[in-house]
């Protein structure tokens, strides 16, 4: 079977790790290029919005399976074309992708079907924002609707300070805008894989998303992750599949915009121990994939595919997943998430050479002397497995300490138990 996977960074190299792990696999075609991709699958250069041409290739070389990871490609109708030609795809089609590129529908459409999420407003105009901010409780979450370079989420202390990132947001034509109440507690990536009547649960990953040891600093796409979760028990997993996923596939399906792919939140246990929805994604999310795709023991392919045929729930009630513990440390560009250099050396990778360790490249490249080098704030992700958590964390650093690069930053409290904001 002939794979073609569609999409960018270091979440696109686990899946390809993965998927050509696969006995039914025998080529994988990629659009995602680093310096160490070549090793297993073969690079498509053709842009992730050029619609026609991805089709072209598609039906040229007779791909069993197209897995869609780019909202660009998938707000284009690429996924809807496949599906009216009966080829397999999975990922969302353009009425789907709208879960994830835009913030204030999703808002309203976890409302609409009475999922639990924190109080929130959506607004086009300044004024009113503005107002909404002047009675708001204290620390209010910002977040910019349309996808901006970095998270388009900030945290606002005051009154001032959300006046000022609302301002910037509007003037940006970064709207409508979405203020939210913060909810303290422990942030988790919950992430299943629908067929679009069912879905089956990936394990749960506590995410660090703050820049900084001790949960300072600026929101990230990720720092670090660790898998499983012990504060996530079979009754909590019950009580998220009943509130949150289950509503979310019977609205999807409601306002037909059927899908078969991943769906991920982003869910924090509040201070009741209750499950509140921060956010929804159609796509996998890094650095948890790269956490627990490792532990995965069932095949990817079979999974991805039924899940495109409307027939997951055939095969699967539950996944295969190993009893050992992962953890996943992000090695990132100095300066990220805000401006950072490129090209920059990378040196020690050949270091590492254990087995129970993962190194999953989401910027890097070859330059012109065969070296491996930056190309974006996220670098790598450095990922161990071990017997327990404690295990996988000493084996992740050991592992760290053996890479380097000018300015290479990293969390070194990943996996150890913190509040997360």
């Amino acid at each position: 079977m002939k794979v073609f996977v569609i999409g960018s960074d270091g979440k696109i190299h686990s899946l390809v790790w993965k998927l050509t792990r696969s006995s039914k696999v025998s080529r994988v075609f990629c659009t995602f290029n680093n310096a160490v991709m070549k090793e297993m699958a073969e690079f498509v250069d053709i842009r992730e919005n050029e619609v026609d041409r991805l089709y072209e290739f598609i039906k040229e070389n007779k791909i069993d399976l197209t897995v869609v990871e780019s909202l660009t490609t998938a707000n284009t109708g690429l996924v809807d074309r496949l599906r009216e030609e009966g080829l397999s795809v999975f990922g969302p089609g353009k009425n789907s992708g709208k879960i994830e590129m835009a913030r204030g529908f999703t808002k309203k459409f976890i409302h609409k079907y009475k999922i639990p999420t924190p109080k929130f407003g959506v607004y086009d105009k300044e004024t009113q924002a503005v107002t909404y901010a002047r009675t708001a409780e204290y620390p209010q979450v910002v977040k910019f609707d349309s996808r901006m370079p970095g998270t388009g989420t900030v945290v606002c202390k005051s009154f001032n300070e959300a006046k000022n990132v609302i301002s910037f947001c509007l003037k940006n034509q970064y709207k409508p805008v979405l203020l939210e109440n913060y909810i303290p507690g422990r942030q988790i990536s919950f992430q299943v894989i629908t067929d679009g009547y069912n879905a089956v649960p990936l394990p749960v990953a506590h995410l660090y998303k703050k820049s900084e040891d001790g949960n300072l600093g600026f929101n990230t796409e990720g720092m670090g992750a660790y898998s499983p979760v012990s504060y996530i028990d079979a009754e909590m997993e019950a009580k998220i599949a009943e509130r949150i996923f289950f509503p979310v596939i019977d609205g999807l399906n409601s306002e037909k915009m059927e899908y078969a792919g991943v769906l991920r939140a982003s869910i924090i246990i509040d201070e009741k121990n209750e499950p509140q929805l921060a956010g929804l994604n159609v796509s996998f999310g890094g650095p948890e994939t790269q956490t627990i795709l490792p532990l995965l023991e069932d095949d990817l392919f079979d999974i991805m595919m039924l899940s495109s045929m409307g027939a997951l729930s055939d095969t699967y009630e539950v996944f295969n997943i190993s009893d050992e513990h992962s953890v996943c440390v992000t090695l990132a560009s100095e300066g990220y998430p805000g401006e950072y250099k490129k090209g920059v050396v990378i040196e020690g990778l050949d270091e590492v050479d254990d087995d129970n360790t993962y190194v999953f490249h989401a910027g890097t490249r070859k330059n012109i002397y065969g070296e491996t080098v930056t190309t974006a704030g996220r670098v790598l992700d450095i990922v161990s497995k071990g017997s327990t958590l404690n295990r996988a964390q000493k084996l992740v650093y050991e592992a760290v300490d053996m890479i380097e690069f000018p300015g290479m930053k990293y969390r070194k409290d990943i996996a150890k138990p913190i509040v997360l904001t």
